[in-house]
């Protein structure tokens, strides 16, 4: 009876003190009845002191946005690895969580501050980093998030004020992790490369229509990421999470996409692969799963961030119990990639596509009514609030639109040094010519060259058409030198090859290549066309076909003349020609 007494007074006591300190450490959003969420300096406040009482934690500064802030990643390890180095010698998976890289979508940062406190101060989850070592970016876009107002997202519902979308350079940093032109996606890079997590979590709410789930998500599973590790996302992980979150009472589904945005639901949704430029789709070009955690604009802000804890520690959870299978199918990926790509010279498939294919699944959605507008002057839609399920189709099957050959590597000339130090932010290995060397190379040459009438994330990209020949070339020294049989080599392939969506050429890294510098006169030009005529009987013969087959160019003097000067001595040949060269 004694003893049952004094179990019972120790229950007791050490509840008190889990209560008492949960009391002292209550995160800013729980103080406000769940409806505001604190400012950055308020927030990195709250993580030093979990830095300060926890052995297991470690606040870093892994940059500077524009404004001036410190971006902050917090390390937590049972070993106190925090160092990439220390970390991959304790063997464990590394998690790495992005909050707030839409910084008025931030659920994930006090998410994170409320398991935090679980983990390291109540430590009521302290297991959950037995077997895991986690990076914890508290918020990504800083100087959005510090750019607070009541009216940054008309669609969200709380909390009471948000930060913006976009960085200080009005840039939206989900769009910029391959060719990372900001200064904070440079700064997390870095982190990345360095650390090379084996699952990145990046948390979001989203926009568009009304609908029961709570949280949707995004991962990839399809033929942008490594069979075996896709056959894990379908097979393992996608049934896990679904389980979690739903016995957790917060329902989910695919990532609400649809087929189109005008028509809606009528449409139907559509599980599209996500390109290198999001995070989903840089991750799998890294051969990493990403989760894409979407929680419901319309949900109140409590709900939203206790469903992104609970995604949060259900990835935890998966990788703390398989932190072996992790570990085992990464490093597989890693291989893998070089073998099917580098060494057996597999066609790899750059861009996809969705094909009309889809099935019907049911869909718990919101019924809604379609009323005339006299504003818009057409038919609006009107949601009731009622729950209803309905059939949807859904597009999930995933076609190659382009293949690209793989070479051996690729020569980029000493002056596109900016090209190659975005190459060495995620980690790809480069090496330098110290004498010259004469090579046999394959080439790109663009015709139909189209500039985008406005820019888009402040770089107006190109389109074209691509013709491959084939040249000895003399590579001189100092040009650099990318081989593709490293791990890196699908992001390699998805910045270099111009094909690829994400490429730097069509980002308009190098729109200068299409500018023509050099002019004739005309009077010079009838000169020399009369000599070329004289000379070469064969050119006088395409000419006069030229002329009686085309009758817009035989109206035009201009295009006349320029049919000789693209065809003389003093046509510039590297116009509309690719710099980068690629080693058969």
């Amino acid at each position: 009876m004694i003893k049952l007494l004094l179990l019972s007074l120790a229950i007791i006591v050490v509840n008190s003190v889990i209560f008492s300190q949960t009391d002292n450490w209550q995160t800013y959003f729980e103080k406000t009845n769940y409806l505001k969420s604190p400012l950055y300096d308020e927030t990195i406040e709250y993580f030093k002191r979990i830095d300060e009482i926890s052995p297991f934690a470690r606040m870093n500064t892994i940059g500077i946005s524009p404004q001036g802030r410190e971006l902050k990643c917090m390390i937590v390890s049972k070993d106190k690895a925090f160092t990439p180095a220390g970390a991959k010698q304790t063997g464990k998976p590394v998690i790495l969580v992005v909050n707030g890289i839409h910084s008025g979508e931030i659920e994930g940062k006090d998410a994170s501050m409320l398991l935090l406190r679980e983990i390291l101060v109540t430590k009521e989850k302290e297991w959950m980093i037995e077997n895991v070592i986690l990076l914890i970016i508290p918020v990504f876009n800083v100087d959005g998030h510090e750019n607070m107002s009541r009216y940054n997202r008309i669609n969200q519902n709380g909390p009471e004020e948000m930060g913006k979308r976009t960085t200080a350079h009005n840039l939206n940093l989900n769009r910029d992790w391959l060719k990372a032109d900001s200064p904070e996606m440079q700064s997390l890079l870095k982190l990345f490369s360095e650390w090379l997590p084996d699952f990145l979590i990046d948390n979001h709410t989203t926009n568009g229509a009304d609908y029961q789930y709570t949280i949707t998500y995004g991962i990839e599973k399809s033929l942008n990421i490594d069979g075996e590790i896709g056959e894990w996302v379908r097979e393992k992980f996608i049934p896990f999470i679904t389980k979690k979150s739903t016995d957790a009472g917060y329902n989910i589904f695919p990532y609400v996409a649809f087929r189109n945005w005008r028509e809606g639901f009528k449409s139907g949704v559509q599980d599209f692969p996500a390109p290198p430029r999001f995070s989903t789709g840089f991750a799998a070009a890294h051969n990493r799963p990403a989760l894409l955690a979407e929680t419901h604009m319309l949900k109140p802000f409590k709900d939203r961030v206790f469903a992104t804890k609970v995604i949060i520690e259900s990835v935890i959870e998966y990788a703390n119990f398989n932190s072996y299978e992790l570990i085992t199918i990464n490093r597989s990926a890693d291989k893998n990639t070089i073998e099917k790509y580098a060494k057996h010279r597999t066609q790899f498939p750059i861009n996809l596509k969705l094909s009309a294919q889809h099935v019907t699944v049911p869909f718990e959605g919101i019924t809604w009514d379609e009323i005339p507008s006299n504003i818009s002057g057409t038919l609006k839609k009107v949601y009731t609030g009622r729950d209803t399920t309905f059939d949807i189709n859904f597009y999930n099957n995933v076609e190659v639109a382009d293949y690209v050959s793989v070479p051996k590597g690729y020569f980029i000339p000493k002056e596109y040094e900016n090209l190659v130090e975005r190459l060495k932010l995620h980690g790809v290995e480069v090496s330098v010519l110290n004498e010259d060397e004469m090579h046999t190379v394959s080439r790109y040459r663009f015709s139909n060259v189209k500039l985008a009438g406005s820019s888009y994330e402040g770089r107006q990209r190109a389109s074209f058409d691509i013709e491959e020949y084939r040249e000895q070339a003399l590579i001189p020294a100092g040009t650099f030198f990318v081989a593709t049989n490293q791990r890196t080599l699908r992001v390699i392939l998805h910045l270099l090859e111009p094909v690829g969506e994400d490429s730097f050429i069509k980002w308009g890294f190098m729109n200068a290549i299409f500018e023509q510098k050099e002019y004739f006169e005309s009077y010079v030009m009838e000169k020399i066309a009369e000599e070329m005529l004289a000379d070469d009987p064969a050119l006088l013969r395409e000419f006069e076909n030229r002329l009686n087959s085309d009758e817009e160019f035989r109206n035009n003097p201009y295009e006349r003349l320029n049919f000789f000067y693209k065809r003389s001595p003093y046509w510039d040949s590297s116009l509309n020609v690719y710099p980068v060269m690629r080693l058969e």
